[in-house]
């Protein structure tokens, strides 16, 4: 059985959990992380030196990079259609699981800082519009290519590029803030939530 290591308040994790659950592979969690043990202690950094959530288990195996363990999900457990083998058609979805962990999570994070964490650091009014400005944009980019798709991030099916970005939508649409009017965005929020694995660790109160 998989071993994951990881608040399942955690973003990362929340992937690693939705990917299992996509995947049909039953996994055992531990608490790691703020407020739960420490990610700092000794043995966890022997399997992750960053000292970050989430860690996978497969065996012998030890894998961290929560971008990395989803592709090692899909590749090991998963169907075909969820990372496709075809190297064109894989670049499509990783192109968007990079974008995902570079512009779009960078574009965020201080705005989610701010207005969810309220973490004290995050207290300049300047770079919260920066902020929430390069957020919006990047979501407009989301936006135009859920409407040439009208129905996954890289097509027709569901791929491990929605599990990325899945999370990132439910996180643009709870945090308190306003927001463009986005139409391919909501829609998609609604075509992911008719997936149980999306109900349990995405579209779950959580921001």
């Amino acid at each position: 059985m998989l071993k994951i290591l990881g608040k399942a308040s955690s973003i990362n994790v929340r992937k690693v959990l939705w990917a299992c659950d996509e995947v049909g592979k039953p996994f055992e969690r531990e608490d790691w992380g703020s407020g739960h043990r420490d990610a700092a202690a000794l043995e966890f950094l022997a399997l992750n030196p960053n000292g970050l959530v989430p860690v996978l288990i497969d065996g012998d195996l030890v894998l961290w990079e929560s971008n990395t363990i989803i592709r090692y999900l899909a590749a090991a457990y998963g169907p075909g259609h969820l990372l496709p083998e075809a190297p064109r058609d894989r670049a499509l979805v990783e192109k968007w699981m990079d974008w995902q962990a570079t512009e779009l999570n960078n574009a965020w994070r201080y705005a989610f800082q701010a207005l969810v964490r309220r973490n004290p650091d995050c207290s300049s009014a300047t770079d919260l519009a920066r902020s929430l400005r390069d957020w919006a944009r990047n979501m407009a980019i989301l936006d135009r290519q859920l409407r040439a798709t009208q129905a996954f991030i890289a097509g027709d099916d569901f791929t491990i590029a929605d599990v990325a970005i899945g999370l990132s939508v439910n996180r643009w649409l709870m945090t308190p803030m306003q927001r463009p009017d986005l139409p391919a965005v909501g829609a998609y929020y609604e075509r992911l939530s008719a997936r149980p694995g999306f109900m349990r660790h995405g579209r779950n109160g959580i921001p």
